[in-house]
């Protein structure tokens, strides 16, 4: 007997995907990763080097999430008000935006 799930097949291929990808990032890491943290998180921040640039590895150890930002999506967070960090917060592990919108 087999258990399986919807879309598990699509699931582990994107989870395979996302650990090629952060494997190939953590390859190209330059100098020692900083760490933040306070009594509710923790994150690693890390500068890798792409054939496009640098960019920003930040991991979260505890969750396994983590996003790579190059400098203009950094540079967006500086246009943000505390409100949109509170969306955020509000909704942990899920996107402000589902695919597809703006």
């Amino acid at each position: 007997m087999s258990l399986e799930w919807e879309g598990e097949a699509i699931d582990r291929d994107a989870a395979r995907a996302a650990a090629a990808e952060l494997a190939e990032f953590l390859s190209v890491v330059e100098g020692e990763p900083l760490v933040v943290a306070n009594e509710f998180s923790e994150i690693r921040v890390s500068k890798v080097l792409t054939r496009n640039g640098a960019r920003l590895l930040i991991e979260s150890p505890k969750s396994g999430q983590w996003v790579s930002l190059d400098p203009l999506e950094l540079e967006s967070l500086t246009w943000q008000n505390t409100s949109t960090f509170s969306a955020m917060v509000g909704h942990p592990y899920a996107p402000l935006f589902s695919d597809g919108a703006p």
